[in-house]
């Protein structure tokens, strides 16, 4: 859904409202960095278990009721759907023990973070903004996507589109904002379970202020000055933050 290469798994990297998912283990397991920041994450392995189970019939009843609003051929039935979901899910809790002390899963949320300037390559926010067009107001996206853009060189957000399947009203607004500060692009990436859900937002430095980096061979800090360890030290003593829609089972 984000068009990853394996150049891309080789920075550090930033998941935003990552919730339950396998994302953080599998990367990791492939040598890469990444960090998973989502409200979720201040509970513990077994509470986040039971919310997993109290919500997975609500989950496949939505997708049955909705079912032509997705598009079902790599995953052919609301059924397959529900394996796929509880099997990903699994291999984030197997992880979430050990992931957690490391500071790969840190209780931090949007549109405030915890993390210095330009601390990742890449920032990735799948299923959260866009998504809840009509829960988050176009100021909470503004935000929000600023902050990605402090604290890494690059953003990618996957969908475009509403829960309900509509086109976003607030991509084109974000798409004016940046404008001329920053490089965006509207990219159709091979991946579509949403119907019409097979575009990305990428939001990169102008041209020219990445030439002047490259030149001047300047990582802004990145690679190196926020290990997982601040992550974690920083996490703790943000202490405890508000419920949010932030999270992948707090929807």
């Amino acid at each position: 859904m984000f068009a990853l290469s394996d150049a891309d798994l080789q920075p550090r990297i930033l998941g935003c409202a990552d919730g339950p998912a396998s994302f953080n283990a599998e990367s990791t397991r492939r040598g890469a960095a990444v960090i998973s920041i989502d409200p979720l994450y201040r509970l513990e392995t077994g509470t986040i278990r039971d919310r997993i189970a109290e919500t997975y019939d609500q989950i496949l009843e939505q997708a049955q009721r909705n079912r032509q609003q997705f598009v079902w051929d790599t995953i052919q039935s609301v059924e397959e759907l529900g394996r796929i979901r509880m099997q990903t899910m699994q291999v984030f809790l197997d992880d979430y023990d050990l992931g957690k002390p490391q500071g790969r899963y840190v209780d931090a949320e949007l549109p405030s973070l915890v993390f210095p300037d330009k601390s990742f390559d890449l920032a990735l926010c799948s299923h959260f903004l866009f998504l809840y067009t009509e829960q988050l107001p176009l100021a909470f996206h503004q935000s929000a996507i600023l902050e990605l853009c402090r604290v890494a060189r690059e953003v990618r957000i996957f969908p475009l589109l509403t829960i309900d399947g509509r086109s976003s009203p607030h991509v084109a607004r974000i798409v004016d904002d940046l404008n001329g500060s920053w490089e965006v692009s509207l990219e159709t990436v091979q991946y579509e379970f949403q119907r019409g859900g097979d575009q990305m937002m990428r939001v990169r430095p102008l041209q020219s202020e990445r030439v002047r980096r490259d030149r001047s061979g300047t990582n802004d800090g990145v690679l190196g000055s926020y290990s997982l360890s601040k992550a974690s030290h920083l996490a703790r003593s943000r202490g405890s933050v508000k419920p949010s829609k932030n999270s992948a089972l707090g929807n």
